[in-house]
């Protein structure tokens, strides 16, 4: 069903991504009378096997991807001048929809740390139980039990975690337990939960949860393939956007623009890197930045696109023994294995394809030892701002059960296991801008920062040694893929290779020459990359402190223009970030209603949805395009929509 073409929104939203779902799907359920709309740019995602069926997350990272945008940083010094790339979501529900779906939440202080009035951690944590059902474990006190996001254990667990596990509690000498996402405990080996609802199988994200299950209301929509350039102003007051079919989603289309509307509010929801793209092209930023891009200065606010964050990651790959069960069969796309677990997962949500590959993890901090083993550039950054917070990780070290890299990297088509190493509070910070190239067209002007400060590869170099022990105890370990680690000196000890077999739980650890460290330096300067975590870029800061929204979420400097996404986060957070795009967007939501209610004397309570899984209890829905915007309309569901997809074919 069709409904009207509208000019004109109480609210609009300029990006599709998580947040923007929480926030408009808790809008729409509050006041079904308001009217919403949503600006993507990318396609959508309503039950489409690539997004709903957990197992084929890594297709999104394939060559001709456009689910993603593929950001291309500045060549960098410490990065021994290679240009790093920093994908991003570009699809209805952004990461949510594309993540690997691994379940983890910051420690309750690093809100308190941001220092914003009403975001401290003792008034976000209602909300952080308010949008999950965690399907774990009950009555844990810190999590929620009737959200429409869902969290459970995945549909079936792989038994090389449990290896990794049985290590780390006896060589590595740290404790077991089952939750280390009660907002405060790390440092302990634990299984990973997953974003994916334990009943279904399917993925749990923001667009299905919020969005899509409010077919009933025509006042919420959602126009994708739009490429928002800028808000609309009169005087300073936002009240508009302006639009062009995005060129990924629509390459033949033409760039001619239009404008539409909103009444009441304007926000912009476009991520890390589009939200201060869309502020300065809307006049609102650095003199400078503006200025070579030609674009008159509404606002002078420097801190546009600074203060870029993100974490460093390492994936590294081992030879699993033959009869280890991995992902690596169905993320090869070999066709009998991706059908006997469709079936089964069609049944009963269960089997490989309700999985990422993902079961087992530490939050890791330096016991005296290992500190003392990774040296004096560490320590000032250990003891200024580790050493007396002991709810803070340096690192998550985990294991991943199949090698998504196989894909493009022409390893031998056989199982892998992958040690993941990723640092969760690096020092370095960078800037995202618009520029313009020689020609005239826009462009990006991306310095990462990555590994700029000194402290920030030794957890890395430091990470590689204390993996590589694990492994080569493990069961199911074969031996390192050569062409996935450092290129040690010709004779060393510590050369890379294939194995019969694990070493002895007792054996003595390996023993690192100066040269052999240099080698895996160089390694994590060549290899090291971006976790897809960036945010910071519109900080919820002072004004004098290079802030760009105060603790409502406006832009300083003009009126009825919000930032509702991760670069409104003012600091890193030690997890993965969806849990905290979900945060904002609910807060966000209550923030906006309260407005809201204010002008309209009509009180904010959370909806409750009576149906947050498309596709289950009252029949899916179903997308119907109908230029230019899109609609949701209950349908029939075609079962055809979720069969098995190849990854090389993707």
């Amino acid at each position: 069903m069709s409904h009207p073409v509208r000019s004109e929104f109480d609210i609009i939203f300029a990006g599709g991504g998580t947040t923007a779902c929480v926030v408009a799907g808790r809008l729409a359920a509050w006041d079904p009378s308001l009217s919403i709309l949503i600006l993507e740019g990318g396609p959508h995602t309503l039950n489409q096997a690539a997004h709903v069926q957990p197992y084929q997350f890594p297709s999104h990272q394939a060559r001709g991807s456009t689910t993603l945008t593929f950001n291309v940083g500045n060549p960098s010094p410490s990065l021994n001048g290679r240009a790093p790339v920093v994908p991003c979501a570009h699809c209805i529900g952004g990461g949510s929809s594309v993540n690997a779906m691994v379940y983890t939440r910051a420690p309750a202080s690093d809100f308190d740390d941001w220092g914003a009035d009403g975001w401290e951690s003792e008034n976000l944590i209602p909300l952080m139980k308010k949008f999950e059902t965690y399907e774990v474990q009950p009555d844990r006190p810190t999590h929620g039990y009737s959200g429409p996001i869902k969290v459970s254990s995945g549909g079936c667990k792989l038994g090389a975690s449990e290896e990794f596990i049985r290590v780390g509690t006896t060589y590595h000498k740290r404790r077991y337990v089952e939750d280390t996402n009660d907002l405060e405990t790390c440092n302990t080996y634990s299984p990973w939960v997953k974003y994916i609802d334990g009943k279904t199988g399917r993925r749990s994200d923001a667009a299905h949860c919020y969005v899509y299950n409010q077919a009933h209301n025509a006042n919420l929509q959602i126009w994708v393939g739009k490429h928002v350039k800028r808000v609309i102003f009169q005087d300073k007051r936002a009240v508009g956007v302006e639009f062009i079919s995005d060129p990924v989603s629509f390459p033949d289309a033409g760039q001619s623009s239009s404008i539409v509307r909103a009444s009441k509010l304007v926000v912009v929801s476009a991520g890390a890197f589009g939200s201060p793209a869309i502020l300065e092209r809307s006049g609102i930023g650095a003199e400078a930045i503006l200025k070579r891009c030609n674009i008159k200065q509404l606002v002078d606010l420097p801190g546009v696109g600074e203060n870029y964050r993100d974490h460093n990651g390492v994936w590294i790959p081992y030879f699993a023994a033959d009869e280890t069960i991995t992902m690596d069969p169905l993320w090869r796309g070999k066709e009998s294995v991706v059908q006997e677990n469709l079936a089964q997962w069609k049944i009963n949500g269960k089997s490989l394809i309700a999985q990422n590959g993902s079961d087992a993890k530490i939050k890791w901090r330096p016991d005296e030892e290992e500190l003392k083993a990774m040296g004096p550039a560490f320590q000032p950054r250990w003891k200024e701002f580790f050493q007396d917070r002991p709810d803070k990780a340096v690192a998550v070290f985990a294991l991943s059960e199949g090698y998504a890299g196989v894909l493009l990297s022409g390893v031998p088509l056989r199982n892998y296991l992958v040690a993941c190493c990723y640092t969760l509070y690096p020092a370095s910070s960078g800037s995202v801008h618009i520029k313009l190239d020689e020609k005239g067209q826009e462009g990006i002007d991306f310095n990462t920062g990555y590994l700029d400060d000194p402290s920030d590869i030794v957890p890395l170099n430091f990470g590689y040694k204390k993996m590589r022990e694990i492994f080569r105890r493990m069961p199911s370990y074969r031996g390192e893929v050569p062409a996935g680690h450092p290129r040690f000196p010709e004779g060393s000890a510590v050369v890379c290779g294939e194995r019969t077999g694990p070493v002895d739980l007792n054996a003595p650890d390996l023993i690192y020459t100066a040269e052999d460290d240099e080698a895996i330096d160089r390694y994590h300067r060549r290899r090291m990359q971006t976790t897809w975590h960036s945010l910071g870029t519109c900080a919820m800061k002072p004004r004098a402190d290079q802030g760009v929204v105060d603790t409502r979420l406006n832009v300083y400097g003009v009126t009825n223009l919000k930032v509702a996404d991760m670069s409104i986060a003012p600091k890193n957070v030690g997890t993965n970030t969806y849990s905290t795009a979900l945060l904002i967007g609910e807060k966000a939501a209550m923030i906006i209603a309260d407005e809201l209610a204010r002008d309209n004397k009509e009180p904010w309570v959370f909806p409750v949805y009576p149906n947050s899984n498309p596709g289950l209890g009252e029949g899916p829905v179903k997308v119907t395009v109908s230029p230019p915007y899109v609609s949701v309309a209950k349908a029939d569901y075609e079962d055809d929509a979720l069969s098995g997809v190849s990854l090389l074919s993707m």
